[in-house]
């Protein structure tokens, strides 16, 4: 690990938003959650939601670059219990719909804990998860196509939430606890050896502020 490596890594953490997600509701095609994952992490996210009747669904790596370690996925089976999830956690829900009680999406206070909610590319978002968002947005259009790629969808409003998070003040200053962070870091820096701990479900060695583990395991 060169120290320039670990100053990249380090910034960013830094800049972390673990209140900042996004939730796809009926995710069908794993590429498109990549997608969408791959520009949540681009503005500091930690964690996406799929709601999905699918068994498992993970980021594919083409379209998710190298985002798959930076982003954990989180499997809901219905629109209820995921949103019920984020909801205790103390997010507002975030619906991007076309109705008559949409607001503009730049509109929206992006510096509370937010979930931003899509749907699936034909038919959208529920009727259900619009009942339960706490406020409806869309994005403009002049055009005559009704609604855009759900990928460009949510970067527009990931990006506004990165502007008013930012002018904030909010990429300032770490966010991340002690543990998420320490948690992190080592598993950035030591991926070889996460996998191992992980595998044998051991705790992480102790690393210090260089990242050096101050404790090594055997690994066999």
């Amino acid at each position: 690990m060169t120290p320039k490596r670990l100053s990249t890594i380090k910034n960013s953490l830094n800049r972390r938003q673990p209140d900042l997600t996004v939730v796809m509701e009926n995710v069908r095609k794993p590429h498109n959650l990549a997608a969408v994952a791959r520009t949540l992490e681009a503005v500091g996210g930690l964690d996406i939601h799929a709601i999905t009747a699918l068994t498992s669904i993970r980021l594919t790596q083409l379209a998710a670059g190298g985002t798959k370690k930076w982003i954990a996925v989180h499997k809901h089976s219905n629109t209820v219990e995921g949103l019920a999830h984020l909801k205790k956690q103390g997010h507002q829900i975030i619906a991007t719909t076309l109705s008559e009680t949409s607001k503009d999406y730049r509109d929206i206070d992006y510096t509370r804990p937010t979930a931003i909610l899509v749907g699936e590319e034909l038919e959208g978002i529920t009727e259900q998860a619009i009942d339960l968002a706490d406020e409806n947005i869309s994005i403009p259009i002049v055009g005559m196509v009704q609604s855009l790629n759900v990928s460009v969808a949510s970067a527009l409003i990931l990006y506004e939430a990165y502007h008013q998070r930012n002018k904030a003040g909010m990429y300032h200053s770490t966010s991340l606890n002690k543990d998420t962070y320490a948690k992190l870091l080592f598993e950035a820096c030591h991926p070889r050896i996460a996998n191992h701990c992980k595998n044998k479900k051991i705790p992480y060695p102790a690393i210090d502020e260089d990242a050096k583990i101050l404790e090594p395991i055997a690994i066999r």
